[in-house]
């Protein structure tokens, strides 16, 4: 009888423990997936669509660098794919869109416009600075006034 009684505790104690670790495993599982989703899958997708939008916009004259390292410039767009001229004898090339891996030109045009607002703030900044200082100096003075 006390042996049968020892066995239904250690059960029940077992079965308890085992309920709360089998939760525990399930949040874990779901807080695992959703680190993944955040880390990984999110900014895939983000990427693809970052290309997918690049490809689209191709226009012509806009300069290329292709997945396997050709450069050229755009010389015909049709549906699914491009043409391109590359080198100085002008040699042309049909391309599947999904092989442009790069846009040099909108590239070139991102980096200029980006240099363009980062001096706008430099010279805000300046100009705040020296009013500051030139405030500054007149607290100064009339403080050497005084």
């Amino acid at each position: 009888m006390n042996t049968f009684l020892l066995m239904m505790s250690s059960q029940q104690a077992s079965s308890q423990q085992g309920g709360a670790g089998s939760y525990s495993y399930i949040i874990l599982m779901v807080v695992l997936v959703g680190v993944m989703y955040f880390m990984m899958i999110r900014p895939q997708k983000k990427r693809q669509k970052e290309e997918q939008e690049m490809r689209s916009s191709l226009e012509i004259g806009d300069e290329i660098i292709t997945i396997g390292g050709i450069v050229g410039k755009v010389v015909t767009i049709r549906e699914e794919d491009i043409v391109i001229e590359t080198g100085a004898d002008r040699n042309k090339m049909k391309l599947q869109r999904w092989a442009v891996n790069t846009n040099v030109t909108k590239t070139e045009q991102h980096k200029k416009e980006v240099e363009a607002a980062r001096e706008a703030a430099k010279s805000k900044k300046g100009k705040k600075e020296d009013k500051k200082i030139s405030d500054s100096a007149k607290e100064a003075e009339e403080k050497i006034e005084k």
